[in-house]
């Protein structure tokens, strides 16, 4: 069986329009500084099985996150939304009752972009992730290397809170990482309540050149060290259209899973993250 004969929910897109708000990072990528709605989405999985998706949030504010649970209340493809709060900000408890009505299946910070490397063990960033974990929310680690560390005694802190890592954690591959990133990756993988994305890869390759022999050995990593029942697919779409199309993301990841059962498939497609983002009752499925 091929995916294109399964079903994918995808765990990790984007939209955004910042014509109505700022992305500070957008700068850098001119050909992505323009509005990716649910239509653009649409059209970009239209020959694919993608049958429900997960937005994340992409830039630091309340209203953002609102805009994006108004978009997956009017979608029938997007179930749930990683949204940003405040983790710092006095209140997080009542703020995230507040949204608690609504299709608000996580939160993230971009700590990757934070001046300071232990910005995920600041004490008040972990009282403020207590809220998070109160709420039944998983919380997203969008790390490089240089928030490594500080990821992996945050998820030690808290051995009852789900974290998602990422993008693999945006190993260095153009450059060449394998041995830091791996190693961390068998930490990481110690703790049962870390499941991972296996998204954003061709970012961090070449983009021009990447192959997907040079991709397949982090993505069965990956699998290998916390197996499919961890590990769920994402886009990151579209931050990926730098490197690839919709198509050829899904097509890479196929070609790195010949050994997977069907179960094992439809836990790396579609279980993972339906399981730990609680997408069940808007998917349909169980």
């Amino acid at each position: 069986m091929t995916i294109r004969e399964g079903v994918i929910i995808d765990a990790h897109h984007h939209l955004w329009d910042p014509r109505s708000r700022r992305y500070p990072w957008l700068s850098d990528v001119p050909s992505l500084d323009r509005a990716f709605e649910s239509s653009d989405l649409s059209a970009a999985i239209a020959e694919l099985p993608v049958k429900g998706t997960v937005v994340v949030q992409a830039t630091s504010t309340d209203e953002e996150t609102r805009w994006l649970l108004d978009a997956a209340q009017s979608s029938d493809l997007i179930l749930g939304v990683v949204g940003w709060v405040d983790l710092l900000r006095p209140g997080v408890s009542e703020r995230l009752m507040q949204l608690s009505n609504l299709p608000l299946v996580g939160i993230r910070h971009q700590a990757q972009d934070e001046p300071d490397p232990a910005w995920l063990v600041r004490a008040e960033v972990i009282q403020g992730l207590g809220a998070v974990r109160d709420a039944g929310l998983p919380f997203d680690l969008l790390v490089r290397r240089q928030q490594r560390p500080a990821a992996l005694r945050l998820v030690a802190s808290m051995p009852d809170q789900y974290f998602v890592i990422d993008h693999l954690a945006k190993p260095e591959i153009a450059a060449g990482e394998w041995s830091s990133w791996y190693a961390w990756m068998v930490a990481m993988a110690s703790h049962p309540a870390v499941f991972c994305k296996i998204s954003g890869l061709v970012t961090e390759a070449d983009w021009r050149s990447w192959r997907t022999q040079h991709l397949k050995r982090y993505i069965n990593a990956a699998l290998e060290l916390f197996g499919p029942d961890r590990c769920m697919f994402g886009s990151d779409w579209p931050v990926s259209l730098l490197a690839a199309e919709y198509g050829e993301v899904v097509n890479l990841v196929e070609a790195a899973i010949p050994g997977l059962t069907a179960a094992e498939r439809d836990s790396l497609w579609r279980g993972t993250a339906t399981s730990v983002y609680g997408l069940s009752s808007r998917a349909g499925t169980s």
